[in-house]
């Protein structure tokens, strides 16, 4: 048994050795600072342009100035994975199964990588700004969502496998910029607009198809295609692939009935206002 361990290890680490060529490192790496600078300019920028948007910037305090700029690279971030895990998964071919005799669990391309590693450098960069100003930014629930999608997705993009689901995960970001305007809303005393309740109902729906359907369609699709899974042989990637969805799953469902509760609140006083 322990031979057969040993033997794994090594076929995933060649595995490894063998995608990363050095023109795979250079991509990688330009990816992974591409992702942090991407990062940096959102937040700059979320600083220079609220004012201009949301004339009650200026009177915020230090930490919403701060979380105000950090949920604008949050949300730009979304908006780039989603839309970037759509086009790999629904209009491109690369994981189309009718148009390659390749193994789904073993396709990447070089504009793969190149999402992967960009999102790599926004979650290091999150991660390490809720570090450094913990709790402002979050508690540990955002530690551990953080720390286990960055494990994640840098296991699938130094091996090129797996990608197919880790695409699917990333494209479950599509909820962040509703979160994200539920913040601003609250923080610019708009609890009770219009706006506020229709983002509500929005970030409502969005979680249910993007964070719950979606998962379930995610395990349905590992349970269908769980002879190509089993062919994939870096065991560290095999397993987190077994362990950390179900992980995120889960918070993703707490998560959702606390928006479900809450949404049910608003809906609740809006009924008898009315």
């Amino acid at each position: 048994m322990d031979g057969r361990i040993m033997n794994d290890g090594y076929v995933g680490f060649s595995i490894i050795y063998d995608h990363a060529t050095s023109s795979n490192q250079i991509l990688w790496l330009f990816s992974v600072f591409g992702g942090i600078i991407m990062c940096k300019i959102a937040y700059e920028l979320t600083g220079i342009i609220s004012p201009l948007v949301y004339k009650g910037f200026i009177k915020l305090e230090n930490k919403q100035k701060l979380e105000w700029k950090n949920r604008g690279f949050s949300t730009f971030h979304a908006l780039f994975a989603a839309i970037g895990s759509m086009y790999f998964l629904v209009f491109s071919d690369l994981f189309d199964e009718h148009t390659k005799e390749e193994l789904l669990v073993n396709r990447s391309s070089v504009s793969s990588d190149a999402l992967l590693g960009m999102s790599i450098g926004y979650f290091f960069s999150d991660l390490a700004m809720i570090i450094w100003t913990y709790p402002t930014l979050g508690g540990l629930e955002y530690l551990l969502h953080h720390g286990l999608s960055l494990f994640a997705i840098v296991q699938s993009l130094l091996s090129g496998q797996v990608q197919f689901y880790i695409l699917i995960v990333l494209f479950t970001e599509i909820t962040t910029p509703f979160v994200n305007l539920r913040w601003y809303l609250d923080v610019a005393g708009k609890k009770n607009s219009t706006l506020y309740l229709l983002n509500g109902v929005a970030m409502f729906v969005g979680w249910l198809v993007a964070r719950v359907i979606l998962f379930v369609f995610f395990f349905y699709h590992i349970y269908t295609h769980f002879d190509q899974v089993k062919l994939v042989y870096y065991p560290m990637g095999y397993y987190t692939l077994l362990t950390i969805p179900p992980m995120l799953a889960v918070m993703n469902l707490f998560w959702f009935w606390k928006i479900a509760k809450g949404m049910m609140k608003t809906l609740t006083k809006l009924r008898k206002s009315s």
